[in-house]
C-alpha cells in the first residue's frame, strides 16, 4: 500500500467527505475483508487524527452517532457569513425548556411549568419535536396520562455529546438559574449555528437543584 493510501489517510479522507458521523464499526465495514483493520487499530488512528487536527480550524469530534470533522465553534462568526439566511433565534423560554428536559428527563410539560413558574407554549414543544431534539418517551401513569419528554440522538449530535453523562453535572450548575443552564447548552452546540439568544427576563430564579421536584432517577439513554 502506498503512503498516500495508508490506513490513516483513508480514514481521514472518508470522514472528511462523509455527510454524516461514522462509528468505528461503520468505518471498518468500508474495507475489504483482506485489509480490514481491527477496531482497536481504527480507534488508535482516530486518536492520532484528533491530535493532528488539534490546532487547526477543523476538529475531529466524537459524538453520539460516531466521529465527524467539523469547524470549530469559535470560528462560527466567520463561517456563518457563507450563508445568506439569518441565524436561528431561540427565546430564553425555549432554551430553558430544552435545558429542563435534558436534565430532568423523563419530565412532563406540567413539571416544566412548575419549575419555571409560567406556562410552556405549545409552539415551543412543537418546535423542539420538529427539530427532533425532543421526543415523547411514554406517559406518566396518573390521571390524564401526561406525556413524558426526553431528548433524542439528534440532540446529542447537535450539542456535540456522546451521551447525557457529558452534560455538566447538577453539582456544577446548582447555583445557576435555568437561563444560565440553557446558555451552557448553547456553548455546547447551538453556537456553531450562529444562533442568537433573544434577550428577556427569566421568569424563575430557581435552579434545577433548588426546584421542589425530586431529580429523576433515570436519564433516558438513546
Amino acid at each position: 500500500m502506498s503512503e498516500v493510501c495508508s490506513l490513516k489517510n483513508i480514514i481521514e479522507a472518508i470522514l472528511l467527505v462523509a455527510d454524516r458521523p461514522l462509528t468505528i464499526e461503520q468505518l471498518s465495514k468500508l474495507f475489504d475483508e483482506e485489509m480490514q483493520p481491527s477496531r482497536s487499530q481504527i480507534g488508535s488512528i482516530l486518536e492520532e487524527l484528533a491530535v493532528d487536527w488539534r490546532n487547526r480550524g477543523i476538529e475531529l469530534k466524537e459524538i453520539h452517532s460516531g466521529y465527524r470533522f467539523q469547524a470549530r465553534r469559535e470560528l462560527s462568526p466567520w463561517i456563518s457569513r457563507l450563508w445568506e439566511e439569518r441565524p436561528s433565534r431561540y427565546s430564553r423560554a425555549f432554551l430553558e425548556t430544552l435545558a429542563l428536559i435534558a436534565y430532568r428527563q423523563p419530565i412532563t410539560r406540567g413539571e416544566i411549568e412548575e419549575i419555571r413558574g409560567v406556562s410552556v407554549s405549545s409552539s415551543i414543544m412543537k418546535t423542539l419535536q420538529e427539530r427532533e431534539w425532543v421526543r415523547v418517551l411514554g406517559h406518566r401513569e396518573v390521571p390524564g396520562r401526561p406525556a413524558l419528554y426526553g431528548t433524542t440522538r439528534k440532540f446529542l449530535d447537535q450539542f456535540n455529546l456522546r451521551n447525557l453523562d457529558e452534560l455538566p453535572s447538577l453539582a456544577e450548575v446548582k447555583t445557576l438559574g435555568e437561563a444560565q443552564i440553557a446558555l451552557t447548552l448553547v456553548e455546547g452546540g447551538l453556537g456553531k449555528e450562529g444562533v442568537v439568544l433573544e434577550k428577556g427576563p427569566s421568569p424563575s430564579k430557581k435552579s434545577l437543584a433548588e426546584s421542589d421536584l425530586a431529580p429523576n432517577e433515570v436519564l433516558q439513554k438513546q
